[in-house]
């Protein structure tokens, strides 16, 4: 029995091991399977996903063509729109250039005839002239018949004179000799009679002859007063001719206009630019209008300026010559010749005061003397006029037998102040002296500066002179003109009136003052604002001017961007 249960034990423990061994490789063998449907899945979902990729991107795809599709459509449909805009901006712009372009032409044609008008009024002028100084030679000729006429009979009644002073010298000397007899006779009779001694008989008669001697020079000096009085207003209207007639000037008449002349019209073309970009960059950068028409082989430069319109002449030279005109370069060479300008100025400065014999003069002043060239007084050129000044100064300070140089000194600055930038609200003559004080100038020349238009008391001798050689200068027949230093006011007035305002950087009147351009700062005034601005000043204008017919006023608003590859 125990063979028995131990052989039910070990049929147990071998069933076991036996289950043990079959389950284990029935879970391996389930564990497989489960792998295997696991991986199958994963293959199918890997699929799945790679199906659902390509069908998102190629929809991605299409969607990407079609957005392309409607942006390229949009920007064709803007392009033509752009295109259509530009070819309406073109033509307008187009029609206004034409316009313009009649307007100048018509404005060249008004200056035409009024260039033809004053060229008559010159010949004219010219011819009054020619009879004026033929008649002054002849009045000359005759002033030196009666000078010499005068000499001769001066000479001889100067012989005369001298006789009857011999005469009378001998006769003074005879009594003399008698008064000197008579004395010792009184001498001895007062000795006698009064008592006296010789030395107090001698004080009597030396307090007697002493107060006769007063009477006498009291006299002689009330005839010589009266005397020089009346021929002291001959005398001087003597030596004031004379130093006219010593010193000759030229008569020059200032116009507005300057001509700059071209070997070929094809150089029009070039001048003007594309759509008139660089005569208009040339305007903007001189100040001036620069007339283009059809003139044969000449552009007109017109201004009121005599500075700005030789600079834009300047420009003109060298841009033609050199062949490159843009806006750009125009600028460039503008920017050159102003300094080339400066140059000349303080060169034409040096030139005036070598010439007129002028020493240890402030470089300052030298460069004012040499900006004289470029203004103009009453149409007289004001260097010109200065000049004649100084001759007429120094030939009738010689004449009185005053200072020379300081004469010559005065007379070339008495019109400084008209140069000025400085306190523009003083008259011109103040401004002068203080200038002249200011570079230590000697007092008789500040007095003389400040006092030549009566506007402070003369207390040097040589002021008077400078006053009335002022005077004769600016009278002298076809010197001046009123009606041009007008004209010029109002284009200064205009162009300071438009300079008051807010972002105004600089403005220009031109076409005769028909039109003033203002170029505005484009960060600080915006295109709204620039309409305005035009509105406001040709207020202003209405306001505070008078003036002929109307002015327009032209705001200019340019913005740049600039930016440097290196």
């Amino acid at each position: 029995m125990s063979s028995i249960l131990l052989y039910c034990v070990l049929t147990a423990v071998i069933a076991l091991i036996g289950g043990l061994v079959i389950g284990r490789q029935l879970a391996s063998k389930a564990r497989q399977d489960h792998e295997a449907e696991a991986r199958a899945k994963a293959q199918l979902l890997l699929e799945e996903a790679e199906t659902q990729a390509t069908r998102t991107r190629d929809e991605r795809i299409q969607q990407s063509k079609d957005k392309f599709r409607n942006l390229k459509n949009e920007y064709e449909q803007e392009q033509k729109r752009q295109r259509r805009e530009f070819e309406a901006e073109s033509q307008r712009l187009k029609t206004a250039l034409e316009q313009e372009l009649t307007e100048r032409r018509q404005g060249v044609l008004a200056q035409e005839q009024s260039i033809k008008h004053l060229t008559d009024t010159t010949q004219k002028q010219l011819e009054v002239l020619q009879h004026k100084e033929k008649e002054l030679e002849t009045t000359r000729e005759k002033v030196q018949a009666d000078a010499e006429h005068q000499r001769t009979r001066f000479e001889q009644q100067e012989e005369k004179r001298q006789a009857k002073h011999e005469a009378a010298v001998a006769e003074l000397q005879a009594k003399q000799q008698e008064a000197e007899e008579r004395l010792h006779e009184v001498q001895g009779q007062l000795e006698k009679v009064a008592g006296l001694t010789a030395a107090e008989a001698r004080e009597q008669l030396v307090e007697s002859l002493k107060n006769e001697a007063q009477l006498q020079a009291s006299s002689y000096i009330k005839d010589t007063v009266a005397q020089a009085k009346l021929t002291a207003t001959k005398d001087a209207k003597k030596v004031v001719l004379e130093t006219i007639q010593r010193t000759a000037s030229e008569h020059a008449i200032e116009n507005c206009v300057s001509v700059f002349n071209i070997e070929s019209d094809d150089v029009k073309g070039k001048i003007i630019g594309r759509e008139g970009r660089n005569i208009r960059a040339l305007e903007a950068a001189t100040g001036v209008e620069v007339i283009v028409d059809d003139t044969p082989e000449a552009i007109i430069i017109s201004g009121f300026d005599p500075v700005r319109r030789e600079i834009a002449r300047l420009s003109l030279h060298l841009l033609v010559k050199d062949g490159r005109i843009h806006p750009a370069r125009v600028e460039e060479i503008v920017a050159k010749t102003t300094k080339k300008i400066e140059e000349e100025i303080i060169e034409i400065g040096e030139r005036t005061v070598i010439d007129l014999g002028i020493h240890g003069l402030h470089p300052e002043l030298i460069r004012m003397v040499g900006r004289m060239r470029f203004r103009s007084s009453y149409g007289q050129n004001l260097l010109q006029h200065s000049r004649e000044v100084a001759n007429l100064c120094a030939t009738m300070a010689a004449e009185l037998g005053l200072n020379v140089k300081h004469a010559r000194r005065a007379g070339l600055l008495h019109d400084i102040g008209k140069v000025s930038t400085e306190e523009p609200e003083l008259p011109h003559a103040i401004l002068g002296m203080e200038m002249a004080k200011k570079y230590k100038e000697h007092p008789d020349v500040v007095n003389a500066i400040g006092a030549h238009h009566d506007e402070m008391e003369m207390t040097a001798l040589i002021s008077p002179i400078v006053q009335a050689c002022d005077a004769i200068s600016g009278s002298r027949p076809g010197a001046r003109r009123e009606m041009m230093e007008s004209y010029i006011k109002r284009l200064k007035q205009l162009e300071e009136t438009a300079g008051a305002f807010k972002g105004v950087n600089q403005t220009y009147a031109i076409q005769a003052g028909r039109e003033l351009r203002v170029i505005v700062d484009a960060e600080n005034v915006s295109d709204e604002r620039a309409g305005e601005l035009s509105f406001e000043i040709s207020q202003k204008i209405e306001k505070e001017m008078q003036y002929p017919g109307q002015i327009k006023v032209t705001v200019i608003r340019e913005m740049r961007s600039v930016a440097y590859a290196k």
